[in-house]
């Protein structure tokens, strides 16, 4: 895919991965379509990217509600005619032990919010927009391009049961999207980070993220423009679909 003129959606472009895939980009003259909850931050991104010369549009959603996913999609086409290519970055973290014994003799359990809400934001929603975008480009015929963003706790990571499921999920989607949409020229693939520094990493201890940055065989953390890289390449490589692009320092859990 030449990406000049293109619109492009990305789902958690407020901040971390997102913002950095905005800006990489938007240098390509594509259209880069921001969505997030957060209104005021999606609203200061949009701002920094036009002071570079990157033009972008932002949408408050919560990717988890499926009406609002529908009109969210609605309006996109409405508006801008195509949807060229969807990016599933959006996503939180909840962790928790399935069950750890505490000090009153009972257990500090995973609950079951916890568990739902990181399932609904990382795969349902990832679910919903694949859905409603993959819709529009077949109206439309539109060759598009899904990025489902998974991780590299999919394989499983502890104090993760509910991340991991839900990122390992997400590569199962994609394998299964490739092949129902690749009839329509669709391609549907994704990308595994490893540790990345973005605002959410940031807020570890120290004396954590450096031990996180030791267990990394390149020896640090990843930098949010490298998975941003990765983004563009799968765009641009119009023989890639159905695979999942790791990129970890190459470090395996």
């Amino acid at each position: 895919m030449q990406l000049e003129n293109k619109v492009i959606v990305i789902t958690g472009a407020a901040q971390g991965l997102g913002a950095a895939m905005a800006s990489r980009l938007g240098v390509k003259s594509c259209k880069v379509i921001l969505i997030d909850i957060n209104l005021d931050k999606l609203q200061s991104q949009k701002l920094e990217l036009s002071k570079r010369g990157i033009e972008a549009d932002c949408f408050s959603c919560d990717i988890s509600d499926e009406s609002k996913v529908s009109e969210l999609f609605e309006q996109l086409i409405e508006q801008y005619n195509q949807i060229d290519a969807l990016i599933n970055n959006a996503g939180i973290i909840r962790d928790s032990f399935l069950n750890k014994p505490n000090a009153n003799g009972g257990f500090d359990s995973l609950s079951l919010n916890q568990w739902q809400s990181v399932i609904d934001v990382n795969l349902t929603g990832v679910f919903l927009c694949t859905r409603e975008a993959s819709k529009h480009m077949i109206a439309t015929k539109t060759k598009g391009v899904i990025i489902n963003i998974s991780s590299i706790s999919r394989a499983g990571n502890i104090g993760q049961s509910n991340y991991s499921a839900a990122k390992a999920g997400v590569v199962a989607l994609t394998v299964t999207w490739a092949k129902e949409l690749a009839r329509a020229g669709i391609r549907v693939g994704a990308i595994a980070p490893g540790f990345i520094a973005t605002e959410m990493t940031q807020q570890i201890k120290p004396a954590i993220l450096k031990q996180v940055a030791a267990s990394v065989p390149l020896g640090r953390m990843g930098d949010a423009d490298e998975i941003a890289h990765g983004v563009e390449f799968i765009l641009e490589n119009d023989y890639f679909s159905g695979r999942v692009l790791e990129i970890d320092g190459g470090l395996r859990i």
